[in-house]
């Protein structure tokens, strides 16, 4: 590995080791894994995918892949990254919410020649600024090259099957879900019990489903969808943290100043802070 695994979280990782993949240290993360020569396979989710040459793997959560296996003559890279930093960089309302649902159904995304090496690029960019921390702006810079690969791999992904399509009434509530989400109702909305009552299933019931088919909680995907939407308004200086609050529908400032620390990892006001040029 370019990066040794240890104890310590780490948010970035580079490798050309197939069955590291797998290392328990990278729960917290997000892979993707091209694969370069040979063939290999592992069982995510209780099916065994079989990846070859051009295939791409996404896989949050790698550590729950089982039973991997390479032919001696396979060849792979991968970046992983951690999984709440990648989704942080991400507008609201794109594929990525969506997206999620088929790869958590099937990770390999077959790709063109020409596409396969697009990707592999955005690997090396990634993997040569990665070493750079000192770097004043090191996460922004990482931010930027990670938004530009997941682009890049959208665009693949949406080739292969545009998320999948159901025709069950689970994949129906699933598909509902999203569409609810990509209007910006999480601005305003952010309960399970909203969503449910929309689709006219119950809380439990809603959740359960998501669980299932997606590998994550209603919760996950509200709040997904309403981080981008909390950071343009906090960028937008002419509005007060209590309006803010207000127009977003928290029931108070304290509870909208914890909610931005949780998923913001820092207060509003530091927050803000953040976004006004350093002084040299």
């Amino acid at each position: 590995m370019q990066q040794t695994i240890n104890d310590m979280k780490v948010d970035f990782l580079f490798s050309e080791d197939f069955y590291g993949m797998n290392a328990p240290e990278l729960k917290h993360t997000c892979m993707h894994m091209l694969c370069l020569e040979g063939e290999g396979s592992f069982v995510f989710n209780e099916h065994c995918y079989h990846i070859v040459k051009n295939d791409l793997v996404v896989m949050p959560f790698p550590h729950r892949a089982r039973n991997l296996a390479a032919h001696p003559d396979m060849k792979v890279e991968w970046f992983a990254a951690d999984y709440k930093f990648l989704q942080n960089q991400l507008p609201s309302n794109n594929y990525s919410i969506g997206g999620s649902i088929s790869l958590n159904h099937n990770p390999v995304i077959p790709l063109s020649e020409e596409h396969a090496v697009r990707i592999l690029d955005d690997f090396h960019r990634l993997r040569e600024r990665m070493e750079n921390r000192q770097a004043m702006f090191y996460r922004e810079m990482m931010g930027s090259l990670c938004l530009t690969m997941m682009y890049d791999i959208f665009e693949s992904h949406s080739q292969r099957d545009t998320t999948s399509e159901h025709s069950d009434r689970t994949g129906y509530i699933v598909k509902s879900l999203m569409e609810l989400l990509s209007t910006g109702v999480s601005s305003t909305e952010r309960s399970v019990n909203y969503y449910a009552e929309s689709l006219n299933v119950s809380p439990k019931y809603l959740s359960a489903t998501i669980k299932r088919l997606t590998g994550h909680s209603v919760t996950s995907y509200i709040d997904r969808a309403t981080v981008p939407i909390l950071k343009d308004l906090l960028s937008d200086e002419r509005l007060s943290l209590t309006q803010i609050a207000e127009r977003m529908n928290f029931a108070s400032l304290s509870y909208f100043s914890r909610y931005c620390t949780k998923h913001l990892g820092q207060s509003p006001s530091a927050f803000r802070q953040s976004l006004q040029p350093r002084s040299s």
